[in-house]
């Protein structure tokens, strides 16, 4: 008879019994990986897989190129050329083995960042030790150097070290041409944006948009062959080409160094501008301001041409003679006796020199530049037309040019003559407004250009990559005065430039010139200094260009007329001379000045 015992282990030692539960047991265990598996791959599995992708994933972006900015002729004053930036990645650089590789100078190359500083020094011209020492640390973004030209980056490239290190395209902004017109030209900075002047004032123009390159990448930071996921092409910018002829433009601020120089100036400022369209042929102020040197902020600051302001001082008399002239108020003709004093409605005016009571013209008046004898000639206009010529020619608002920190000037209140006697009168001789050098200068090109206001342009067109050109349109001119007003105030103009005159040191050989002295106050710093100016339009018989010559706080004289009007000369001279304007042919018939 057989025990329970016995009976135990036969059924313990029964192989059937066994199998059954390994098979069970196997079963179990394939179920969990089976089960696994299904996870993974299938419920997982696109979210696992976009997250390996994502990890292999570079995106690089390409740069757009900046246009160009080139003057009337096409000369190139501002252009952009590939640089590259040389990037590590210390924490890599520390699995970086030699490997048996030598360096430039045949040692053996060692692990890490020694070794990559072994073979990257010689090509970055820079110290081993120095570099090595760069190249340790946990960073992930180190820069190693900057502004590197493509010929030092493709031998970066072939040390083929991309798992350690990699180039990035930069752009780097060069102004050919230096100084020449550097505050109007502005500069673009290290995130290429344009800072003052054309770059900024037409920086969407220029810019461009840049593209992308979207792919996977290996362990050694190689792209996988046949992975780009997308591409993003870049929109190069447009080139702006402007009215601007660097000639002149150089030869502007020669003679306002000289200037300066000559009579211990703080600065000068000249602008000149074609009669019959508006554009700026040349915008100049004195000083070597570089674009290329980022050392200093001056050239972001624009040209003092725009964002500058003063009294017109006795420029800004032409005004007064245009609301004369056209409202039939006076003729050039009409005779005055001018005392050196004049006193009206409690104000007491006086001109610039001591003089017994003159017998002058409304022409004399001009030409002598008699603040007295404006004010007896403005009386009888009523202060509302007064003011209302300020704003036709102007004043108080900011020209077409749309450049940064340009200034609109200041008027006085519309009101003014309600509530004080002086400012009425002295508008009419140019104190109590302020206006910068380009609003001054387009008041005579509106008069040359028979009354028509043009609005004034810097640009002439833009052009994009393939070479497609689009005119700029600068907006259609307004009409000031009559041409027949406006051609009795060029004579007027140009008996103030005639032997008698202010101006008669404004004088061109071989062309009629006609024009205006100024000297205005300038108020600065809670004080008071002088802005010596010449006006001028040239030839006087067929209008082609406004020049005008402004110095701040001259030292040797104050007036236009003796530091002001020899610049100007020799500017219009040359600027006639280059355009191969003929000498006048018409003889000057000036009104009596006096009687």
């Amino acid at each position: 008879m057989r025990t329970p015992r016995a009976a135990t282990v036969r059924a313990a030692g029964d192989p059937a019994r066994r199998q059954r539960w390994l098979i069970v047991l196997a079963a179990l265990v394939v179920a969990v990986f089976v089960g696994r598996l299904v996870w993974v791959q299938v419920i997982q599995g696109p979210t696992l897989a976009s997250a390996a992708q994502q990890a292999r994933l570079a995106t690089q972006v390409t740069l757009a190129h900046r246009g160009d900015i080139l003057d009337v002729d096409g000369t190139v004053l501002a252009t952009s050329v590939d640089r590259y930036t040389v990037v590590a990645d210390q924490q890599q650089i520390q699995s970086f083995r030699g490997n048996g590789r030598r360096d430039a100078e045949g040692e053996p190359v060692q692990d890490g960042a020694l070794g990559i500083a072994q073979l990257l020094a010689p090509v970055l011209d820079k110290e081993k030790a120095t570099l090595a020492a760069r190249l340790n640390g946990e960073d992930r973004y180190v820069v190693l150097a900057r502004d590197v030209v493509p010929e030092v980056q493709r031998a970066v490239a072939a040390l083929e070290l991309r798992a350690y290190l990699r180039t990035d395209l930069t752009s780097e902004r060069t102004y050919p041409a230096g100084t020449v017109a550097g505050p109007l030209l502005g500069y673009v900075n290290s995130d290429q944006d344009g800072l003052g002047g054309v770059e900024a004032a037409w920086d969407d123009v220029l810019a461009g948009t840049d593209g992308s390159h979207t792919y996977e990448r290996g362990r050694d930071g190689a792209q996988i062959p046949v992975s780009e996921i997308e591409s993003v092409p870049a929109v190069p910018g447009q080139d702006v080409l402007l009215t601007v002829d660097s000639d002149v433009q150089w030869k502007a601020e020669e003679l306002l160094d000289q200037a300066v120089s000559d009579t211990g100036a703080a600065y000068a400022i000249a602008v000149v501008q074609d009669v019959a369209t508006g554009q700026v042929v040349a915008m100049a102020d004195s000083g070597d301001v570089d674009p290329n040197d980022r050392s200093t902020d001056q050239v972001a600051q624009g040209s003092r041409a725009v964002n500058v302001v003063f009294e017109p001082g006795s420029t800004g008399k032409v005004v007064a003679m245009a609301a004369a002239l056209e409202g039939g108020y006076w003729e050039p003709t009409d005779e005055f006796e001018v005392p050196d004093t004049y006193t009206v409605d409690g104000e007491t005016f006086r001109d610039s020199h001591a003089h017994p009571v003159e017998r002058w013209t409304l022409a004399g008046i001009f030409a002598q530049s008699s603040n007295t004898g404006t004010v007896m000639m403005g009386q009888d206009i009523p202060f509302a037309v007064r003011y209302d010529y300020l704003r036709k020619f102007g004043f108080g608002q900011r020209t077409a040019l749309g450049m940064p920190g340009e200034s609109a000037g200041l008027l006085p209140a519309e009101n003014v003559d309600e509530v004080e006697n002086r400012t009425p009168y002295t508008i009419l001789f140019g104190q109590g407004v302020a206006v910068s050098a380009m609003q001054a200068t387009q008041v005579f090109s509106t008069v040359a250009n028979d009354g028509v206001r043009m609005p004034a342009s810097l640009v002439a067109a833009t052009r994009t990559s393939t070479g497609e050109t689009t005119p700029v349109d600068p907006g259609e001119g307004t009409r000031v005065v009559s041409a027949e007003t406006a051609g009795r105030l060029m004579r007027m103009m140009e008996s103030a430039t005639s032997a008698e005159g202010t101006g008669s040191a404004a004088q061109v050989p071989g062309y009629r010139v006609a024009g205006k002295t100024g000297t205005a106050q300038m108020f600065e710093g809670g004080g008071t200094t002088y802005v010596a100016s010449y006006i001028g339009v040239a030839p006087a018989d067929d209008p082609r260009y406004t020049v005008s010559v402004f110095l701040k706080s001259p030292r040797s004289s104050i007036y236009g007329g003796v530091v002001a009007a020899p610049v100007f000369s020799e500017l219009m001279g040359y600027t006639l001379r280059k355009a191969g304007v003929p000498p006048s042919q018409e003889p000057f018939k000036p009104f009596p000045t006096t009687w």
